[in-house]
């Protein structure tokens, strides 16, 4: 006969795994866009995501992300944009090696790369990041959150939650795991203020994050676009020759892949620019602006809009600042 005591510690026991159980149900919607592994080089695999901006239509699965087998476990490289897209990556991993997940490396904290997170916490990952990021965890990510949780809804609802990091990096670092050997360089700000690149010397493969988008318009927003072409000649500098960007395929052409990205930066500070300095509205000056040399690229419609207006409010910072 079990003590009631027992009982209890027995009943509160079961109705904490039931919960446990119930939210990674919740977390773990299906979807249809599974990330599947490409390799890269002899220890290097990516995913990548869909064209576009997070999106029903592509159940938030539009970022890249990959990982590294060692000798003595996987390291990874950002974790997807949502819980569901978390678990499938692990099970994509999986499919590649049985050997344990011991750390996540995340280039820089936007929604689209971390939400994958507490997938890889919940297998007992280790998570790194560079410190500058709890200007995002901190700041606009419970905002970003909500925001998520309507346009993306299932696949980031109310059980999906921000993880910290469990190491937050100063500066750049090297460490050897497994036999190979890996950096760690802050580029920030740029796209974010943590921006971060990761290289895995012994394939001499760079993960960029989004300081570099292949294929399509890049997310601006609100950040600093002179201090984002300065960094993208930075990481040029560095003579990569195999990149995984942060969205789109992995490029073995950086400076010709870099291009895009360049020159859409370049064309939004110099249109906005001189909006601002002839005092020109923001809505009248979008309305004048010839857009055709971007408006085929995917995701254009989704995100210049916001780009622009960033970038017309930076410019205005920019000229007080003189």
């Amino acid at each position: 006969m079990v003590a009631p005591k027992k009982k209890i510690e027995l009943f509160f026991f079961c109705l904490v795994f039931f919960l446990g159980a119930c939210a990674h149900a919740n977390n773990n919607e299906p979807i249809k866009n599974k990330p599947v592994p490409v390799k890269v080089s002899e220890h290097v695999y990516y995913v990548q995501g869909l064209p576009g901006i997070a999106s029903e239509q592509n159940e938030g699965y539009n970022s890249n992300a990959g990982f590294v087998v060692t000798n003595d476990g996987v390291i990874v490289i950002d974790a997807l944009g949502t819980a569901p897209l978390g678990y499938e990556f692990i099970k994509a991993i999986r499919s590649v090696t049985d050997k344990p997940i011991k750390r996540v490396i995340v280039t820089h904290f936007h929604a689209d790369h971390v939400y994958g997170l507490q997938a890889f916490k919940e297998i007992g990952a280790e998570v790194w990041a560079h410190r500058a990021g709890l200007q995002y965890v901190e700041g606009e990510a419970q905002m970003r959150l909500e925001q998520r949780r309507r346009d993306l809804f299932p696949w980031v609802n109310e059980q999906t939650r921000i993880i910290k990091a469990d190491r937050w990096i100063n500066n750049d670092e090297k460490f050897e795991f497994g036999g190979l050997h890996f950096e760690l360089i802050y580029m920030g700000p740029a796209h974010a203020p943590d921006d971060m690149v990761i290289v895995v010397r012994e394939d001499q493969v760079f993960f960029s994050g989004d300081i570099i988008f292949t294929g399509r318009i890049p997310f601006v927003g609100e950040a600093d676009s002179k201090r984002w072409l300065l960094t993208m000649d930075k990481l040029l500098a560095l003579k990569p020759k195999l990149m995984v960007t942060g969205h789109g395929k992995v490029s073995t052409d950086p400076a010709f892949d870099l291009k895009l990205t360049q020159d859409y930066l370049i064309y939004l500070r110099q249109v906005m620019g001189k909006a601002v300095a002839d005092f020109v509205p923001f809505e009248e000056a979008y309305a004048k602006t010839d857009w055709s040399q971007f408006a085929k690229v995917p995701a254009f419609d989704a995100a210049n809009r916001i780009n622009a207006y960033g970038t017309y409010l930076l410019m205005e910072k920019e000229s007080l600042a003189k």
